[in-house]
């Protein structure tokens, strides 16, 4: 679960159907924040719910999907799968975004 100090990259929702990039990371290549918005939009198209990515305050990137309680097509163990399977896919961009969250955000090097 995301908490006050946890930093927000993107969002997608299936729900009001929109996407949410945080302008802070406007400095990532154009075709990365593509690849970000593709693969968030397609999960919430596929499995519902809402995708949050992020980074905790030690930089390392968070996946977390819920859904409004009165969903009943959100596919819960779907979604965790999903995830994990996403992990693997782009485990190469899920570094790189790592990185560049420490290097930029929080100075290291």
């Amino acid at each position: 679960m995301f908490t006050d100090d946890d930093v927000i990259l993107a969002a997608s929702s299936s729900y009001d159907r929109k996407y949410y990039f945080n302008p802070d990371f406007s400095g990532l290549p154009d075709s990365i924040k593509e690849d970000i918005q593709v693969m968030m939009v397609m999960f919430t198209m596929e499995i519902g719910g809402v995708l949050t990515m992020g980074f905790d305050e030690d930089g390392s990137l968070l996946l977390e999907t819920e859904c409004d309680d009165e969903d009943i097509l959100y596919d819960e163990i779907g979604a965790h799968l999903k995830i994990k399977q996403m992990s693997k896919v782009h485990e190469e961009l899920f570094e790189s975004l790592e990185a560049f969250f420490k290097v930029f955000y929080l100075g290291e090097e």
